[in-house]
């Protein structure tokens, strides 16, 4: 292993049409993981992902099982391309079931699996329109969560995310996730911005949908990660396999604790992080979260290229 690097697995909103198109052009492997996932799903998700609408893509019970495969392909392909083994690995929400799978703690088949329930069973625990998201800017967190607990009045809403200093997302029940961006902006936020999900996760409301996952992740197997994890629920490894379930259930209805997983990551030695998945919100994270860490991109072959070459 080697100690200064880390990698990190992108979450929900990191999809797009046309994604890995180029590095599956350059080698089978990315096509071959996406038939994987495939034939558990029963649907053909890289057609989907090359030749499908984004609003397709976007519906959680789809977009979960198809983040985890585009970043498990490109785990592969770094592995196949003799790229060094990470020192340890941590995943932002969704992203945390592809650490685990690339730390060997799950097979790559049961965590599709999973993860296409999982997706379903958040989008069922709360009605479409009923639950929202909003990303504040620009303010400190001691502030959104005191703004979320005004904001409440027999309601639920809460930080869940701690992206980045000054980058917080809250999320709950419609009308009291619109009362906590008022008084946020009041407090001098720079910016308030509702994100387009379909249901409020990480908070409270998310229990039904751990609840339903339960029995599915109980009767997985599950093992020992052969890479240390950081996970969201509490920014720390764990190697029990019934704990690793036990924080997976967790973290569909816990915050996110990114900054802290960041940081933990930077406090094992890693100097460099590599984003191993679509997209670059998590590069944009880390340089905010600590200047000192490189951040190298894979989602492209010109991106794989450089972080092969720069480790």
């Amino acid at each position: 292993m080697n100690s200064n690097l880390a990698f990190v697995f992108p979450g929900q909103g990191s999809q797009k049409i046309g994604m890995l198109a180029d590095l599956a052009a350059e080698n089978a492997l990315v096509e071959e993981t996406f038939a994987q996932a495939s034939a558990v799903l029963g649907y053909d998700c890289w057609q989907l992902v090359q030749q499908g609408e984004q609003e397709d893509i976007n519906l959680t019970e789809r977009t979960q099982p198809i983040l985890l495969t585009a970043s498990v392909a490109i785990w592969r392909l770094w592995q196949h391309l003799g790229g060094p083994t990470p020192g340890a690995l941590a995943g932002h929400s969704l992203g945390e079931w592809s650490a685990l799978v690339c730390a060997g703690a799950v097979d790559f088949a049961d965590a599709v699996n999973i993860v296409r329930a999982r997706g379903a069973f958040m989008q069922q625990a709360v009605p479409v329109g009923v639950g929202a998201m909003a990303a504040i800017m620009g303010i400190d967190d001691d502030i959104v969560v005191d703004a979320c607990r005004q904001a409440a009045q027999q309601q639920i809403v809460a930080a869940v995310n701690f992206n980045a200093p000054g980058q917080v997302v809250i999320a709950g029940d419609a009308d009291a996730v619109a009362r906590a961006v008022a008084i946020c902006k009041k407090a001098g936020a720079k910016r308030a911005v509702e994100l387009p999900v379909s249901a409020p996760f990480h908070t409270s409301l998310m229990r039904p949908a751990a609840d339903n996952l339960a029995q599915l992740i109980e009767q997985t197997n599950f093992s020992a990660p052969q890479i240390p994890v950081i996970h969201n629920v509490h920014a720390q490894a764990e190697d029990k396999p019934q704990a690793i379930k036990s924080l997976m259930l967790e973290q569909i209805y816990k915050p996110v604790l990114w900054v802290d997983c960041v940081n933990g990551l930077a406090a094992r030695g890693a100097e460099i992080l590599i984003e191993c998945g679509p997209g670059r919100v998590l590069n944009g994270l880390s340089k905010r979260i600590d200047r000192n860490l490189t951040s190298l991109a894979t989602d492209d072959v010109a991106s794989l290229e450089n972080a092969l070459s720069s480790v």
